[in-house]
């Protein structure tokens, strides 16, 4: 199965627990990734385990589809970073596994963003496009998100 690697590093001007704890609050993706509109069936039920079902909206040649994949968030921490990670399966085959890791940078965090995503040949390319588009999106909102919270005291 065809397979592509994304990749995108940038800065947020937030400590790295403020970022981490974002992005293990899965209602956090609604709005963090565009295509995430919903997020149900939250279970945290195993410690340092998250899933749940996120609903994705596309829109295709003037078509919506809602796209039900499920998620599972992991996370790790060490004495250097912090890191969120996990896997989703999607409809149709497509699978993507994701890594953020966090570092102190700077006063803020340094995120380094990895999309690992597989799917057959005939939606490679669909896939890959919206999964950087995503993943560019993703780095701006979350900065704006987070963006001197920290300091403001919120």
């Amino acid at each position: 199965m065809p397979a592509r690697v994304l990749t995108n590093t940038f800065h947020v001007d937030a400590a790295p627990e403020e970022v981490f704890e974002h992005l293990t609050t899965p209602e956090s993706y609604i709005g963090l990734s565009p295509l995430v509109v919903a997020v149900r069936d939250v279970d945290r039920s195993e410690p340092g385990v998250v899933r749940y079902t996120s609903i994705e909206r596309f829109r295709f040649l003037g078509l919506k589809y809602d796209n039900p994949i499920a998620v599972t968030l992991l996370t790790e921490r060490t004495a250097e970073r912090l890191s969120v990670r996990g896997q989703v399966d999607s409809p149709g085959g497509v699978r993507m596994g994701y890594r953020f890791d966090l570092s102190p940078e700077d006063g803020g965090t340094r995120v380094d963003d990895r999309l690992d995503l597989s799917a057959p040949w005939l939606v490679i390319g669909f896939a890959a496009g919206q999964a950087r588009k995503v993943q560019l999106a993703r780095a701006r909102i979350l900065a704006e998100r987070l963006s001197g919270r920290s300091t403001r005291g919120s």
